[in-house]
């Protein structure tokens, strides 16, 4: 490419094309596959997805969908990067969470951490962490003035972070180069706890601890702005944005109620997200969040250089699975690119059985290696923005920090972050947000590899030591495998009780090639449900259904065949089975023009891809477990 000729040169021999002709093929190829008769925008419409918070992501983009230019990485509005190098120098803060309640085993984890990849600790003290006067032990050996210490102390936060700051004077190290976050979170403990008594004296000590800060150690936060709290409530990516800036804009008004100029209060806020497996969208998450924190901060007068939001990411809970825990390895590792990608200061990959409990030491292993994989081999800290000047990413980026601003409206309308948390307000709003997504998930419109989809029944459980029981009594916790995994609890006790799951025998009908497909689809809809399935080496029929239905033992049954097969053979294929006792027959697929016969010959049901999976297999579960 040259100045005078911007096309690419081996492109130039051809013609340009057009989004008109793009949207032609496209026509074509729906006309083909009998979706629909669109035509040009509604063609390329019917492609297009949506997603939470009103966006909807189209299937191409090319300039004409170009945003306002997002500036240069390390000035305002600072959507490339919060500092002019981004991470090119010595790569994002590689953050490990422990959370052992005993001082002497979280010693062991931070050190057998630190000593392999990891640049800093995010330690639980106090309830559910080891306690305030164990914060020495578990930190005995760690060198204070190289490793960041970040506190997660609840309530305690005070206690906890004067112990800290005794530790580095104690320590010999220059205070004034000690780096890390007290983890003072008032607003994100009322989140969590619904507990607002003591809210006005923690919001004063809070402001007392960023003061000292910002006096004697300027390189300790005083503040965390989690947003973790809504995201695991079950919270879209605009609403943790969203409340992220009202927490943000609560606090800057409490420092400088207290005294504190405007930039050092800026630069006493962490803030920290939820990295999840679309990439996409979090990776416009963070960039959105920085450009949202910027105009935050220009309102309140902060100059540039303190305007630069400080992120810390850490891969969701919500996303993690209790089965078939190992896929949660590959879930992290696309979390943690992306928060890479997307300019993280600091990223925290959870171990992949965190669900499970206290993760063992393979799992810990596993999720700083990640890390270094991602930073050592895949270099991705080497490039800034990498995402940046895509249409998609700068287009999914605005949409983002417009739907995440209008939120944040909405709660100062409302009165402020406090204000918002006491009326139920926010509460209510990521309610309804949580039963819309438990509707896809329900209907598997959003899958969950491993448990919604290509379940291994047969996997042994992973069993770990329990975890201390997070603090609770404000928002809920939810995670995308709650239904799914209550479904296969009852099925493993039924296990328990009789030594076998509960089962569905598999009717297939017809030659292979047309009822090969519905096996596999039922087959993966009833695993879903811990229930086991069972199926004739051989097609069977009217004649033969009979005798295979009582060799399986199962109680119910799914005809699996395809729609021509249905009309010849389906009727009295279920009359059979349920002369034969099964307590109800399923069939795979929704087949026209037949559905009323099936029906009369004893079909009670039809399950299809985008059926509700969750109350088919319950109302199963029911009937297996009544009779």
């Amino acid at each position: 490419m040259t100045a005078e000729s911007p096309e690419l040169p081996l492109a130039a021999a051809f013609p340009d094309a057009d989004r008109a002709q793009w949207q032609r093929l496209v026509e074509g190829v729906l006309r083909k596959s009998g979706v629909a008769e669109a035509t040009g925008a509604a063609a390329e419409d019917t492609l297009a997805t949506d997603l939470q918070d009103g966006i909807r992501v189209r299937p191409l983009y090319t300039a004409e969908d170009g945003t306002a230019a997002p500036g240069h990485p390390g000035f305002p509005p600072f959507v490339r990067a919060g500092r002019p190098e981004g991470t090119t120098v010595a790569g994002w803060d590689v953050r490990q969470r422990h959370v052992h309640t005993d001082p002497r085993r979280a010693n062991e984890s931070v050190l057998a951490d630190l000593e392999n990849g990891v640049t800093s600790v995010w330690l639980t003290v106090g309830d559910g962490g080891v306690p305030v006067a164990g914060l020495e032990q578990a930190l005995q050996g760690v060198y204070l003035d190289l490793a960041a210490v970040v506190l997660d102390a609840g309530a305690d936060f005070a206690a906890a972070a004067e112990e800290l700051l005794r530790l580095y004077t104690a320590s010999g190290a220059p205070v004034r180069e000690a780096a890390g976050c007290l983890g003072a979170d008032p607003l994100g403990l009322l989140a969590r706890t619904g507990d607002d008594a003591k809210l006005r004296v923690q919001l004063e000590s809070a402001a007392r601890m960023a003061a000292r800060c910002s006096a004697e150690a300027p390189g300790v936060r005083a503040l965390a702005v989690d947003a973790l709290a809504y995201h695991e409530a079950g919270g879209s990516a605009a609403e943790e944005l969203g409340t992220s800036l009202a927490t943000g804009v609560a606090y800057l008004r409490q420092l400088t109620d207290s005294g504190l100029g405007i930039d050092d209060a800026c630069r006493q806020l962490e803030f920290r997200y939820a990295a999840t497996a679309d990439q996409f969208l979090t990776i416009a998450k963070l960039r959105a969040a920085r450009r949202l924190w910027a105009r935050v901060a220009e309102v309140c007068g902060a100059s540039p250089a303190a305007s630069a939001q400080r992120q810390h990411a850490v891969t969701s809970t919500v996303m993690m699975t209790r089965r078939d825990p190992w896929v949660n390895m590959l879930r992290t590792t696309v979390a943690g690119l992306s928060a890479g990608v997307g300019g993280a200061d600091a990223v925290t990959v959870l171990p992949f059985d965190a669900a499970l409990g206290l993760p063992d030491a393979f799992a810990r292993r596993i999720a700083r290696n990640t890390q270094s994989v991602l930073l050592e081999e895949s270099h991705l800290s080497k490039v800034i923005d990498p995402a940046g000047g895509s249409w998609y990413v700068e287009s999914l980026t605005d949409e983002l920090a417009r739907a995440a601003w209008a939120w944040f409206q909405e709660i100062e309308g409302a009165g402020g972050q406090a204000a918002a948390l006491r009326s139920g307000m926010i509460a209510g709003r990521l309610a309804e947000t949580w039963e819309r997504r438990t509707e896809d998930l329900a209907h598997r419109r959003e899958p969950i590899t491993g448990v919604s989809e290509f379940p291994h029944l047969a996997e042994p459980p992973v069993n770990r030591e329990p975890a201390p029981a997070p603090i609770g009594g404000g928002l809920p916790r939810v995670r995308r495998d709650d239904t799914f995994e209550r479904l296969r609890s009852r099925s493993d006790a039924h296990l328990a009780a009789s030594g076998a799951r509960p089962k569905v025998f598999l009717a297939a009908l017809g030659p292979v090639a047309t009822h090969t497909a519905r096996v596999a689809f039922a087959a993966n809809l009833f695993q879903a449900g811990g229930i086991e399935t069972v199926a004739e080496p051989a097609p069977v029929d009217a004649e033969s259904v009979a005798e295979a239905f009582a060799r399986s033992g199962a109680r119910i049954a799914c005809l699996c065949a395809g729609d021509a097969v249905y009309g010849e053979q389906g009727a009295a294929v279920a009359a059979a089975l349920k002369s034969a006792g099964a307590l109800r027959v399923h069939l795979a697929g929704k087949p026209r023009g037949q559905r009323d016969e099936l029906v009369a010959a004893g079909v009670d049901s039809f399950v299809f891809t985008g059926c509700d999976a969750v109350e088919v297999l319950s109302s199963a579960l029911d009937v297996m477990e009544v009779a």
